[in-house]
């Protein structure tokens, strides 16, 4: 009779949202949509991501990636948000942290304010609508 060892399982591999020694990423979660903001908190969180914070526009992301520094690991940044865009709230993070990992969403056509963006020190950009593989991709090779 067969046993459990003789089966390889297919969820062996490590979750990606966890380092070598089992510790959880931590992301702060930056968008004025609650759908985008559940839905990548979702993404996160099947993957062993623990979501330090979330905020609703760029003033308040700033706010608390100064509160939680430096237990954040990356921050996911809407482009276009009330009160303070996303592009003037990464520029704020590179200010205060020059080694912050920021990777930008934004609707597709707003290519110009991506390049921007990567020139301003974010470290990878993700296009709405989501899409699961794309976004943990893109996460995980920000934070190597």
């Amino acid at each position: 009779m067969k046993t459990k060892q003789d089966y390889p399982s297919i969820n062996e591999r490590a979750a990606a949202g966890q380092r070598e020694d089992g510790t959880a990423y931590r992301v702060l979660v930056v968008d004025d949509s609650m759908f985008v903001t559940k839905q990548i908190g979702q993404i996160l969180t099947s993957e062993g991501f623990e979501v330090a914070g979330t905020a609703g526009d760029g003033q308040e992301g700033l706010d608390k990636y100064k509160e939680l520094y430096p237990n954040v690991d990356l921050v996911t940044m809407d482009i276009t948000m009330p009160k303070m865009d996303g592009v003037t709230s990464l520029e704020k993070i590179m200010e205060f942290d020059k080694g912050a990992r920021v990777v930008m969403i934004s609707a597709l056509g707003k290519q110009d304010l991506v390049k921007k963006s990567l020139l301003l020190g974010a470290k990878n950009y993700i296009v709405k609508p989501l899409d699961r593989a794309k976004v943990l991709e893109r996460i995980v090779s920000s934070l190597s």
